[in-house]
Order: C-alpha cells, then sequence, then structure tokens
C-alpha cells in the first residue's frame, strides 16, 4: 500500500530504532541524516522527518546547528514501537474485511459498488484493492470487479485448519533439521512483548496484530528448514487473513496468545524443544477454542420473490412453496 509522506516518517523512525537497537547505540551518539539516508536507502528529507518524530518523542534530540543526537540508551528503546497512524486505504481495507465476514457485502464486488458504498476516490479504492490482491484476500475477476478469495468461513474448515496445523506444526519444532536463528527470536519476543505491554491494546492496528502472529508461525516452519513445512503454514496464514480480524475484538486473547508466543520462544531459546512443542499444541487448542464462531459468511444471492401459485382448488388464495430452513 503507499504511503503519504506522513506515514513514512513513522515507518522509517521505526527502522531507525532497529538500527539504534542493533548497533547499541550510547546517549550522545551523532545520528546522521546522509549515513542513515544511505543505510536505510531513501534521501535525507524522509529520514529528517522521522529523527524529528523522535525528537518530539524525547528518544533522540536536537542541537542548534549540529543535527541529532540520541538521547536514551538503546536497552531503553528495546519495547518502543512508533504506531503508525492509519490512512483512508487502511481504514477501508479493514471496512471491506470487516463487512464481508459479517455477510454484508457480496463475495463479488465492483469498483464503482464499492466506490459507492464506502464514498471513497478511485485512487485510494485501487490501492486497498491491490492491497487486498497483495495479501490473498481477493482477485480481479476476469471481466469486471474482484472476488474474494476462499477463507476459513464453515465450522467443519475452521476445526480442520487446526487439526492440520496441531499435526504439523509441533511436530516441526521437533524435526532433526529445526535449527532456530537467534537474532529473529530475539526480535520476534521484542514484537510480543511490545503488545504484551502496550497501554491500550485496542488502538493496535489489526494488520499489525495479524502480521506479528502470522510471522511468529512462519519463523517456527521456517526454521524446520523444511520448504514443505513452510508452505503449508504460509497457506493456512493466507486461509485464515480474513477470518482472525474478527477474532480481533477479543484484546484479551491478544495479550494471552503473545504471552503464549514468549513462552514457546524461550523453550526454543533455552533448546527445550519438547517443551516448546508441548505448548504449542496447547496454544494451536487455546486458539480454536477462542475462535469466532462462524454462522455464514458467505451471504446468500438475492432472488426476486417466486411467484405464487394458484391452488386450482380455491381460485384467489395463493400457496407458495416453503422455504427450506438454513443449515
Amino acid at each position: 500500500m503507499a504511503n503519504s509522506p506522513s506515514q513514512s516518517r513513522y515507518r522509517i523512525a521505526n527502522q531507525i530504532l532497529d538500527l539504534i537497537r542493533d548497533a547499541r547505540f550510547e546517549p550522545g551518539h551523532h545520528l546522521r541524516e546522509q549515513q542513515l539516508g544511505d543505510l536505510l536507502k531513501v534521501s535525507r528529507t524522509p529520514v529528517r522527518a522521522a529523527l524529528t518524530l523522535l525528537a518530539e518523542r524525547g528518544i533522540v534530540e536536537t542541537r542548534k546547528n549540529q543535527g541529532f543526537f540520541l538521547a536514551k540508551p538503546f536497552d531503553a528503546l528495546q519495547r518502543i514501537e512508533i504506531e503508525v497512524p492509519a490512512t483512508v486505504d487502511q481504514e477501508l481495507y479493514q471496512r471491506l474485511v470487516r463487512d464481508r465476514l459479517a455477510g454484508v457485502i457480496p463475495n463479488s464486488l465492483t469498483q464503482s459498488a464499492i466506490a459507492r458504498r464506502y464514498d471513497v476516490d478511485r485512487v485510494a479504492l485501487l490501492r486497498t484493492l491491490s492491497r487486498l490482491a497483495e495479501d490473498g484476500l481477493v482477485a480481479r475477476n476476469k471481466g469486471h470487479g474482484w472476488t474474494f478469495l476462499p477463507t476459513l468461513d464453515t465450522m467443519i474448515a475452521l476445526r480442520s485448519s487446526y487439526d492440520f496445523r496441531l499435526t504439523l506444526e509441533p511436530t516441526g519444532l521437533l524435526l532433526h533439521t529445526f535449527k532456530p536463528d537467534a537474532a529473529m527470536l530475539e526480535r520476534s519476543r521484542l514484537q510480543h512483548l511490545y503488545l504484551v505491554s502496550h497501554p491500550d491494546i485496542a488502538a493496535v492496528d489489526a494488520m499489525q496484530l495479524f502480521d506479528t502472529d502470522a510471522t511468529f508461525h512462519e519463523m517456527l516452519a521456517e526454521f524446520t528448514g523444511n520448504i514443505f513445512f513452510l508452505q503449508a503454514i504460509q497457506q493456512q496464514n493466507r486461509l485464515r487473513r480474513l477470518l482472525e480480524f474478527s477474532g480481533y475484538g477479543n484484546r484479551r486473547r491478544v495479550r494471552d496468545w503473545c504471552q503464549e508466543h514468549i513462552a514457546i520462544i524461550d523453550a526454543v531459546v533455552a533448546g527445550n524443544l519438547e517443551r516448546a512443542a508441548t505448548i504449542m499444541r496447547d496454544h494451536l487448542s487455546h486458539a480454536y477454542n477462542a475462535a469466532p464462531p462462524i454462522t455464514d459468511a458467505k451471504p446468500r444471492p438475492q432472488k426476486p420473490p417466486r411467484p405464487a401459485v394458484e391452488d386450482p382448488g380455491d381460485a384467489g388464495t395463493s400457496i407458495q412453496r416453503p422455504r427450506r430452513k438454513a443449515g
């Protein structure tokens, strides 16, 4: 999704924080715009905007005619992440996902219908649809419009997905080819600690929550060294992306699964893979039990009313075939 200049400074600010932590800079370190721009492959202008944002948060300080300098030690920044404010694109993305899950909108929509319903301009609409397509949620029709792709939209599909993951993911931790990366584990741990300690978890963007969750499971699958494990988990993440948005209304559960992820990470770091596999089984079972019930994610097409069939034995009285009960 395209970023506005104001959006970019938030993202670049987080990248600068990563550099500070990785390099273990101490207070007073001179944060040179050109050097940071070269490292992040951006110009000095967005770097300056990001550093100004960090200065507003008290993380760096400005010195007249000298530039920006780190104000806090790197170890005091471990749980700090600058939240990126939502854009029009992100809000439309979330509304489309939620309305689809609620059955408010049909499986297939034209661009003009979306624009009318959500009152958005064409540029924002196309960016949003492109992002939905990149995330594997929609596909462009051969003719006109877009269609939501298959998802876990029945309780049978959801149960089957968790049965599959319960078979696959704990086993992956016990493969002889399983080789964890300490730096990736620590980075994931810090991301989860950030969410656990967040003062207002309800304010965190749903896409950030899902990405943290999905990336964690894909990371462990990648550690197996088995491409089939990784591809299977990636496919499961694509299928559950749409459904997970409805589950993030329970933000207490978000803290719970973050803590469960941290426990798995700690067990892997300690080399206790049997324990990590046990926690993973419990984690997936808890996730299934906490999943929102699915009634019918696919809205029924609107059909014209069936014409009345007159009973020849009772003129003036119409008999209509009763509708079959859903389910």
